[in-house]
């Protein structure tokens, strides 16, 4: 009766059941492998049209009033023509910009303050602040040429001093910042410090020429130094001084950010008078909020409420193939190792064998409803392809076994625990459970262990204490292979969860230093990548599609990294 409800209600409880099933397996008996499929199967199946015609009838009680009244706003104010309103499941985690690291937070700095180089969508390097740049001789300096006529929020003109200013103060050791900038672009480019040469170039020192420097250097979000320098650390992590396109008009924490249009941004015309970040982190709340009009963009939509939305008749939804890297790590730091599980994926013969325990197509096809290739090296399959592990479990057994970890006669070899954040990645607690269902079924008895992404599991993260497995995602790059290699520069970079090292890579990553030869260059990534695969310190999984829903008043256009590009949004009448 139990395991007639699980299957049909809950995919933790049927996950549970069936890790039970598989604790009472005898030795040498083998599981059912494709028990866990059969279970989310049959919720998706069962779970699928309940959702559709509870969605449904909801749609049918309000949709009639929702259409009425966003027509009688259209026609009575400017609102929906001057406002957008955007919902997206994580706050902007701080104002302070070197303090910044998710794709939630940088949808919203990139409006807040302006940089020197753009990404296009298709992953092109173009102008922006600077118009140019140029590289000495030696490949140690890039200096940037700024467009004429940059301003502060205040007025005042923006300058080359203020470019230097940028780059030095998130290098400063006495701020401790742990954002992107100076905990992962720094250590990926070898970061030595910025100069003014006059008002309108600015110089950066690096440790040698990469052909990465451009891209990297573009994440930066510009600070005018007379706005930023008189304030203290909390004040800067309170307040923003813009330098793009809209300038911030109210913030409540977890509730919604304003931002309003800056007159002094010049570079482009910005597309709407108000922009509203609203925080919604369940799913099924943004999808309510988009159909009765009061958001006009969600992302991160539930894939088994797309029919749903495209039965309203009010609202699309659009998918794209993610950068993001969604994978499961192996924690390598000492406390870790320390237990019988995490002293077990020292091994890489034991980690090699989990990675054929996991039938990672299945997970696609059931909880992400959508199928994919599983991942196989942490760079973009744009740039290099490699061959995934296979699902094996029978190999998994032998391999464990050979690895001098058999089954005990609970039939249960080690435990791990399994930690993921909720509601940050697509469907991200029930792939980590249905991971652990996968390495139980193999004896290796997991437990997963779900937390709030913002204020436990990325603090933990950087401190590498995220264990012993770890569900993550990392967000990828279409302008180059070198930015998806960059998370392991070093053991201890905060972007090396896991603190994985390996000396074969690091030589690569010293080899790649003054390569200016492209050719070269893919031949010295090409080795490092086999590195990577045959090391498995990630249980691959996949690139996570990304699932985005509009109103009838937007017109929008998703993109590959999960950048939410309102200058690029354009209202419809």
């Amino acid at each position: 009766m139990l395991e007639s409800a699980c299957r049909m209600w809950n995919t933790t409880i049927s996950i549970h059941a069936c890790q039970r099933t598989t604790s009472q397996t005898s030795i040498g008996q083998k599981p059912h492998y494709q028990e866990v499929t059969l279970h989310l199967t049959r919720w998706r199946v069962l779970l699928a049209p309940l959702s559709l015609l509870v969605v449904v009838t909801l749609i049918g009680l309000w949709a009639h009033d929702t259409v009425q009244r966003r027509q009688r706003a259209a026609a009575s104010s400017s609102q929906d023509q001057s406002t957008v309103v955007v919902a997206q499941s994580s706050d902007l985690e701080t104002l302070e910009s070197d303090n910044l690291n998710s794709a939630s937070s940088f949808s919203i700095a990139a409006l807040l303050w302006g940089r020197l180089l753009n990404i296009t969508p298709a992953g092109a390097i173009v102008p922006s602040m600077a118009d140019s740049y140029s590289w000495n001789d030696a490949g140690n300096e890039i200096t940037f040429h700024l467009h004429p006529g940059l301003k502060c929020q205040d007025g005042s003109a923006f300058t080359a001093r203020d470019v230097a200013y940028t780059f030095n103060r998130a290098a400063n050791p006495k701020f401790g910042f742990y954002g992107n900038l100076p905990a992962f672009v720094y250590s990926a480019i070898g970061f030595r410090g910025a100069r003014a040469d006059s008002d309108l170039d600015a110089t950066v020192r690096v440790q040698a020429y990469s052909s990465q420097v451009p891209g990297m250097l573009s994440q930066a979000f510009m600070l005018c130094r007379a706005s930023y320098e008189p304030l203290s650390q909390a004040a800067a992590a309170s307040h923003a001084y813009a330098t793009g396109p809209y300038k911030l008009a109210g913030w409540q924490h977890d509730d919604r950010l304003v931002l309003e249009r800056n007159p002094e941004y010049t570079l482009a015309h910005a597309p709407y008078e108000h922009v509203i970040f609203r925080i919604i982190p369940e799913p099924s709340t943004r999808v309510a909020e988009l159909l009765a009009g009061n958001v006009d963009v969600i992302s991160n939509v539930p894939p088994d409420q797309v029919d749903a939305i495209e039965a309203s008749r009010t609202a699309t939804v659009q998918s794209v193939s993610g950068t993001r890297r969604i994978f499961i790590g192996f924690n390598f730091a000492p406390k870790y190792a320390a237990t019988a599980g995490g002293a077990a994926i020292q091994h890489k013969a034991v980690r090699q064998a989990l990675e054929y325990a996991v039938d990672v197509p299945t997970i696609c096809s059931q909880l992400l409803q959508r199928p994919c290739e599983r991942m196989a090296s942490p760079v973009q399959p744009d740039h290099f392809k490699l061959t995934p592990y296979p699902y094996d479990p029978d190999k998994a057994e032998r391999m464990l076994d050979a690895a001098g970890y058999p089954r005990k006669a609970n039939g249960v070899r080690f435990h791990l625990t399994l930690q993921t954040p909720r509601s940050r990645y697509l469907e991200d607690v029930n792939v980590a459970q249905a991971v652990s269902q996968y390495l139980s079924d193999i004896g290796v008895q997991t437990d997963v262990d779900a937390m709030d992404f913002n204020s436990v599991f990325a603090p933990r993260a950087r401190q590498h204490e995220v264990g012993e497995l770890f569900l993550s995602g990392n967000g990828g790059a279409l302008w180059s292979p070198l930015f998806d290699i960059s998370l392991f520069p070093t053991r201890e970079a905060n972007t090396n969860t896991g603190m994985w090292y390996d000396p074969a890579w690091q030589e690569g990553l010293h080899s790649l230093e003054n390569v200016r030869d492209p050719e070269k260059e893919k031949v010295i990534v090409q080795g490092m990548l086999e590195v990577f695969r045959d090391d498995a310190p990630w249980l691959f999984l996949y690139f996570q599609p990304d699932f985005y829903a509009s109103g009838p008043h937007v017109d929008f256009h998703p993109r590959r990294d999960e950048l939410i590009d309102v200058m690029a949004m354009r209202p419809k009448p």
